[in-house]
């Protein structure tokens, strides 16, 4: 009998992407010789070809471009053993049950996994003190996951390894630090997905940084780096390089894995830093359930920070204005930083 596939559906952000990959990697220990297919959106393909649990990625965007037949039949001739829907997607849920797949995971607090799914889940995450890899896991009960891992143990199945490689140029530039330099990414803005710490605190970060006599990379896309024109302008002197809207995810990827580290919110970057094995340091509120319990980096040197005030609530709906992210020091986090080794290139 052929090992069995799985396909593993999280069709939202890169940073759901990568706390997802304990999933296909407990697959992979449990099934021997098993294919992993990975359902997700395009921006997340770069992602699943650094993973080493992930065989296959099924673009989810292309998916839904087909006529009913030709999506059935694309999803038909995958041979699916089992689907486990991490992220609920009605669109999908159907067409896993259309397409006959004979084990359909979800949960069962969504109405549709009850009319499309066969095995349901218990699982509520919102009040949950377990981290949302943790969470994404439990979801794989009906294929054998039955004693819950710790959180050490669910972090060693965070994994990547850069798929594509740094063109030469990158690559000397990172090569130029000199001995006991720090190579530090900043990744100020979050896309609305995250608690941003505020550009006044990354300028202080970098000044201090850039006085230690390390050098400090900023991170972010083609609009982020319009929307920071003025303070990249205004911290130029500080900067080794602006990469806002100059790598492509899959090298994107390779630059984290080059460079010693990176600080952000709790974004996409910062859980791909942690993956790659770098030194990942995140800021975070305390509020919930975006506190770092439950999303916070996974890795051999992924670390965070929060201002603790318990019960937080004040600005629970004012995210602009979130005075306990704002409330982290500048000199808090460069302290932190200026204990990281510089790390070996992957």
């Amino acid at each position: 009998m052929s090992a069995p596939t799985f396909l593993v559906s999280r069709t939202d952000a890169i940073g759901d992407v990568v706390l997802t990959l304990p999933v296909a990697g407990w697959l992979k220990e449990q099934y021997p010789g098993c294919r992993v297919v990975l359902l997700g959106r395009a921006y997340t393909a770069a992602v699943a070809a650094a993973c080493p649990w992930v065989d296959e990625f099924l673009n989810v965007d292309e998916l839904a471009q087909l006529a009913g037949p030709a999506q059935l039949a694309r999803l038909q001739e995958l041979e699916a053993a089992a689907i486990i829907h991490v992220f609920p997607a009605k669109w999908l849920a159907r067409l896993a049950k259309q397409a006959g797949i004979p084990i359909r995971i979800g949960t069962r607090n969504r109405l549709f996994h009850w009319l499309t799914c066969n095995r349901l889940v218990a699982l509520s995450r919102r009040h949950s003190p377990l981290h949302e890899a943790q969470l994404n896991l439990q979801l794989l009960a009906p294929l054998g996951y039955r004693k819950p891992l710790a959180l050490p143990e669910v972090a060693a199945l965070v994994r990547l390894v850069p798929a594509a490689p740094l063109r030469p140029a990158l690559r000397q530039l990172l090569a130029a630090r000199r001995p006991g330099q720090l190579n530090i990414m900043l990744h100020p803005r979050s896309r609305g997905s995250a608690r941003e710490w505020g550009l006044a605190h990354f300028g202080q970060l970098a000044r201090l940084l850039h006085a230690a006599g390390h050098r400090v990379f900023i991170s972010g896309t083609a609009a982020e780096g319009e929307e920071l024109a003025d303070w990249l302008r205004e911290h130029a002197a500080l900067l080794a390089a602006d990469l806002t809207g100059r790598l492509a995810l899959p090298e994107f990827i390779a630059f984290i894995a080059a460079a010693d580290g990176l600080v952000a919110g709790s974004t996409g970057p910062l859980h791909l830093a942690a993956a790659l094995g770098r030194h990942a340091l995140g800021l975070y509120p305390p509020i919930r359930p975006m506190h770092p319990g439950r999303w916070g980096p996974l890795g051999p040197h992924a670390e965070y920070l929060v201002f603790d005030r318990p019960g937080c609530q004040d600005c629970r709906a004012q995210p602009a204005a979130c005075t306990c992210i704002k409330a982290i020091e500048a000199a808090a986090v460069a302290a932190e930083i200026v204990q990281w080794q510089p790390l070996p290139t992957t």
